[in-house]
């Protein structure tokens, strides 16, 4: 059966994640996948990924972090543009999350990057999902 939005899946299954306190999470891979859980981790909202090439698709396993009283890094995860509105911001118009205290995560002609590094390059997007 086909998934009509992967990365919706992919959010979901860390926000279940986190609710469930899991140490590691995982899900079918995509290259986009992958991308995003780098960012994940070079944001600090996760403590690594590895993908595991053992099946035809593959699978990626993402490590949740947790601070030492055990709450969850990721308060919060939310996908943005969907596959039926995609939502796009030019370098002028992406949006802050939290006023800064979280992440919006775009697809851009740089690859998948943050809203703070969007700005940095002036490029746009379509903006994928906001962490925080």
């Amino acid at each position: 059966m086909s998934m009509s939005d992967p990365l919706a899946d992919m959010l979901t299954r860390i926000r279940n994640g986190v609710r469930a306190n899991f140490d590691n999470i995982e899900m079918p891979t995509s290259k986009t996948k992958v991308n995003i859980a780098k960012v994940l981790q070079d944001e600090g909202f996760v403590i690594g990924y590895h993908v595991n090439d053992t099946e035809p698709q593959g699978t990626l396993v993402i490590n949740l972090k947790y601070g030492s009283d055990q709450k969850p890094v990721i308060s919060g995860i939310k996908r943005i543009s969907k596959p039926g509105l995609r939502k796009y911001a030019r370098a002028g118009e992406i949006p802050k999350v939290l006023n800064g205290l979280g992440i919006a995560i775009l697809s851009s002609s740089k690859g998948v990057i943050t809203d703070k590094t969007a700005r940095a390059s002036n490029v746009g997007g379509e903006i994928l999902c906001e962490v925080w």
